[in-house]
């Protein structure tokens, strides 16, 4: 149980004619400085019941609640100020986090519900860039909270494996493109291709038409264009595949556009029986004028389809397949519109599980100020981010700890999930700069930072031979130690938190507070003396191991024992 909720028990239980406990809780303050305590109640709530001045009502408050779970209730004008029982709460807390170790935390909230995650889904003939990085360890990351409450993701590479760039492509090819060298680098190749189309494209317009008849003929099902398609899509999933390993990332579907060709009609025909197509200048569109949406362009006057068109079609399947309870689409800030239509339009035909289905955007990556582009070729590759950020912490590790065994696996674990860690850290609809150097740091609110704090924190259970005992008590009353119980008491609480705002920041900012704590208490107290709290000591640095590894395991990182 958290602070929160025992004071607001306490306070109930005198109150309980005049406020509900819900009332209670809603009116709890987290005071600024822990001179004020762990919880203030604010009196002016019961002003008016009680027809007495908030500062009388506060003191006549103080002398009627249990104080059994407090060291003291002061009075501080109209506020009480509420210190908890430092023993109580780190013997009960730690009793808990020992028994249910990594599960600390879990809830049943999703009752096993399916909750589809539409992210990552890059471009096939394009890399991965920078770009793609943020909607897959978001996705990743909401994915394993959303299962620690109870839910069951399934995560979804809605691939980018249709469209007009593939007649584009089939063009550049059969012009200055070679079996050789896509087989000898399939992505580069491919984005060369794509680049030099466009270069060419700009001098001579008749490419586009040549593209335009190209796709018409893979829609078609032609043969050459259909055999040319599945090559470039198999070659981009090999070298997607190597950056998806190192983030280690895996997916449960990689049912991209092309999957939903022949699930369209149906839409149509459904948006036809409903009476909501209207025609415009040859075009069909559904009105949205209800929601204060422009139309949605449904099929064009040619009758072509529309990626609306398609993500009804994926809606509608996947509420078929996986009768979801939320649906999730990680897409960047700049989708929100078409969300919005998506939603309306599925509205307007009577699918109430539309209001299920949540838009989760988010900021860019910036280098130098500047947007990733991929026409113009401007692109940073994850894949060299990746390699490089290894690089940089096996530098950092073997200056740190030269005699390190599988010192190359952890410069892994470390150069990955800094670049990782450092996307999660910033609120997700922030935009940010990344400057690799600033990432791959040991000091600072960096992954590496967490990771180095719980290695130091294995090493001392380690050097103390510490075996953590189910049966015993363990209890402190001391500030350093309660510093850092703050932080493991409000965990679940965490937990709930980053789930209901799939924010997987919140996780990472918990982990960050949480080494930050750990690591002035390292530094301020004799963890290892010889007296009667040292298995305390260590039963409270235990329970900082579990949680850190918890935290960034939440968020798809590893925690070395060793760095």
């Amino acid at each position: 149980m958290n602070n929160k909720n025992i004071v607001a028990k306490a306070i109930y239980d005198v109150v309980k004619e005049d406020l509900t406990l819900e009332q209670v809780t809603q009116f709890l303050e987290k005071p600024k400085t822990a001179a004020h305590g762990d919880v203030a109640f604010p009196a002016f709530g019961l002003a008016k019941a009680y027809r007495k001045a908030p500062q009388q009502i506060a003191q006549e408050l103080a002398e009627k609640i249990d104080g059994s779970h407090f060291e003291k209730i002061q009075v501080v004008g109209p506020y009480l100020n509420f210190f908890m029982d430092k023993g109580v709460v780190t013997q009960a807390v730690l009793a808990q986090v020992i028994k249910e170790k990594n599960h600390y935390g879990d809830q049943s909230i999703g009752n096993g519900q399916n909750v589809p995650i539409d992210m990552s889904s890059p471009n096939i003939a394009k890399p991965i860039s920078m770009g793609h990085l943020r909607s897959t360890v978001i996705g990743n990351s909401i994915a394993f909270i959303l299962e620690k409450i109870g839910y069951q993701p399934i995560r979804i590479n809605h691939l980018g494996d249709w469209g007009t760039q593939f007649g584009k492509l089939i063009v550049a090819y059969k012009k200055w493109g070679s079996e050789e060298a896509v087989k000898a680098e399939p992505i580069n190749e491919l984005l060369r291709l794509y680049v030099g189309f466009h270069e060419e494209a700009e001098k001579d317009a008749t490419l586009e038409d040549e593209a335009r008849a190209w796709f018409k003929k893979l829609e078609e099902g032609d043969e050459e264009a259909f055999h040319l398609w599945q090559w470039f899509r198999d070659e981009s999933m090999k070298e997607f595949n190597k950056i998806y390993d190192m983030l280690e990332v895996s997916f449960d579907s990689l049912n991209g556009e092309a999957f939903y060709n022949d699930k369209m009609d149906e839409v149509v025909e459904m948006l036809e029986e409903k009476h909501l197509l209207a025609s415009d200048q040859g075009a069909e569109i559904v009105d949205l004028s209800n929601y204060d949406l422009n139309p949605a362009l449904i099929r064009k006057s040619d009758g072509a389809t529309l990626y609306i068109t398609r993500d009804m079609a994926a809606a509608l399947y996947r509420k078929r397949k996986y009768n979801f309870a939320k649906s999730l689409y990680v897409v960047g800030n700049e989708q929100s519109y078409h969300f919005k239509q998506l939603k309306a339009v599925l509205k307007e035909m009577d699918f109430a599980w539309s209001d299920e289905m949540h838009h989760i955007p988010f900021g860019l990556i910036t280098k130098d100020g500047k947007k990733l582009s991929t026409r113009k070729g401007k692109i940073v590759l994850l894949e060299e981010v990746l390699n490089e950020a290894i690089a940089l912490a096996n530098e950092q590790i073997s200056a740190k700890n030269p005699t390190l065994e599988n010192k190359d696996e952890v410069a892994r674990q470390v150069g990955v999930g800094a670049v990782v860690f450092h996307d999660l850290k910033n609120d997700r609809l922030n935009s940010f700069d990344f400057t690799l150097e600033e990432v791959v740091r040991f000091e600072g609110e960096t992954g590496p930072y967490v990771q180095y704090a719980h290695a130091r924190a294995m090493s001392i259970l380690q050097k103390a031979e510490f075996t953590v005992d189910e049966a015993a008590t363990y209890q402190l009353n001391d500030e350093a130690s309660w510093e850092v119980m703050k932080y493991i008491q409000s965990y679940p609480e965490v937990v709930l938190q980053a789930a209901e705002k799939y924010e997987p920041s919140i996780i990472a900012k918990h982990a960050i507070k949480l080494a930050q704590a750990f690591n002035k208490y390292y530094a301020n107290t004799k963890i290892l003396v010889d007296d009667s709290e040292k298995e305390a000591r260590l039963a409270l640095v235990y329970a900082v191991t579990i949680l850190l590894k918890e935290d960034l395991r939440l968020l798809g990182l590893h925690t070395p024992d060793k760095m």
